[in-house]
């Protein structure tokens, strides 16, 4: 699902990064449902969001909702990246931070084992 997304995207750097991560997520939470909304790749548990992601010349920006990005605001600050009260950023040329990504994402499907809608 997400291939088709990964392929717009004309810089292989770019490419290959996001492409990184969305496999892992794959591989990691395979229960997901991968999706592609509003032009952003995104995961789906029970048909509500989890995590999405959109890309700029700058950066990837990952946004797990607003609950997330409260819950973890403090390790988003450790891990470096630049934030706003909806996403946070990772340059292309930073480290993902796996471990950051595996609690966000454990703590959304928890989370929101019980919400019916898309957002919460």
């Amino acid at each position: 699902m997400h291939d088709e997304f990964l392929a717009t995207l004309g810089d292989a750097t770019q490419r290959e990064k996001l492409a990184s991560i969305l496999t892992w997520i794959q591989s990691h939470f395979p229960h997901l449902e991968p999706v592609v909304k509003w032009n952003q790749p995104m995961f789906l548990d029970h048909g509500t969001f989890i995590i999405g992601f959109s890309v700029s010349k700058q950066h990837i920006a990952v946004a797990p909702e607003v609950a997330a990005m409260k819950q973890f605001e403090l390790s988003i600050q450790e891990a470096g990246y630049k934030a706003t009260s909806n996403l946070f950023r990772i340059k292309w040329h930073d480290a993902i931070s796996w471990d950051l990504l595996e609690q966000i994402i454990s703590f959304n499907i928890e989370d929101k084992r019980a919400v019916t809608s898309f957002w919460r």
